[in-house]
């Protein structure tokens, strides 16, 4: 993925809390509703252990150095080079598509924090391990990631990895966003299987990272999209599916315990996205998936 290199970086959209010390254990418990649904069906695909997932210690430090972001990120080129201004450069394009996409309906899209964190960090939905994945908390409306995620996307995963894999993570759970906004992800909770409003609500997230993609080049923070870079984001989505992950972590494949989609469903959700570029092709909750 190639930034425009002069494109300016805004770096106060990402908050990195890398070096925090927060401690406590026990059961994950802070924000319920969606919020807690959502960080438990992301951990457990990920097939991570439920005693990593804590409740936030009220004397938890804050970070322990200041971020580097706002003196490193400041162009395209940066972004170019190193893999946080790459994120900061995915955040700002991503919210800038949506921007547009909500001012162009007469509505005004409400910008979310993407915080940066090693180990453990205190959300609104409760203390989450790095274990979880990405994610995005409803709560406080911010997308929470560890970047090691992405070298555990190809070792643990098998994926190929590539910046455009980072672009659609990042554009993914900014499709949370989107659905929380507009009212759309508290449909989603509650339900598993292959045809289930959890899955429907990933597989939406998925098709609105696809309509990111299409306009990526256009929010002026990316240059036009090649083929090998959409397949990056296409070996990324099904590197995750529920299928691929079941039969590699499980041994075999069960869809009535699907909360994600499988392999084949996150690719073709992407792809509707990609190539209609429009957010009446998504609804997921209505169309045969």
């Amino acid at each position: 993925m190639s930034f425009n290199p002069n494109a300016p970086l805004d770096p106060g959209q990402v908050t990195d809390v890398r070096g925090s010390r927060i401690g406590g254990r026990g059961l994950l418990i802070g924000g319920g509703g969606i919020g807690t649904v959502v960080l438990v069906v992301i951990y457990l695909l990920l097939g991570g252990n439920p005693a990593d997932l804590t409740t936030a210690d009220p004397g938890a430090g804050a970070p322990s150095g200041g971020s580097t972001l706002q003196q490193e990120c400041s162009t395209g080129a940066d972004a170019n080079k190193k893999e946080d201004c790459r994120i900061v450069g995915y955040v700002n394009s991503v919210q800038k598509f949506w921007k547009d996409e909500f001012a162009g309906s007469g509505q005004q899209y409400e910008p979310a924090n993407t915080v940066i964190f090693t180990g453990q960090v205190s959300t609104g939905c409760g203390t989450a391990s790095t274990a979880v994945g990405p994610f995005y908390c409803p709560e406080d409306k911010k997308v929470y990631l560890d970047i090691g995620f992405f070298q555990e996307l190809q070792t643990k995963f098998g994926a190929r990895g590539g910046s455009l894999a980072e672009g659609y993570v990042v554009a993914h759970e900014y499709g949370h966003h989107i659905q929380d906004l507009t009212g759309q992800l508290q449909s989603g909770s509650g339900q598993e299987g292959a045809g289930g409003l959890s899955v429907r609500t990933e597989l939406q997230a998925d098709c609105y990272a696809g309509i990111w993609a299409n306009h990526a080049a256009s929010t002026g923070f990316l240059q036009p999209l090649t083929t090998d870079q959409i397949a990056q984001a296409l070996d990324a989505a099904a590197a995750v599916g529920d299928d691929r992950i079941q039969q590699e972590f499980q041994g075999r494949v069960n869809p009535e315990a699907w909360t994600h989609g499988s392999s084949a469903q996150r690719q073709k959700w992407f792809t509707i996205g990609y190539q209609q570029g429009n957010v009446s092709n998504c609804d997921t909750f209505h169309a045969t998936i």
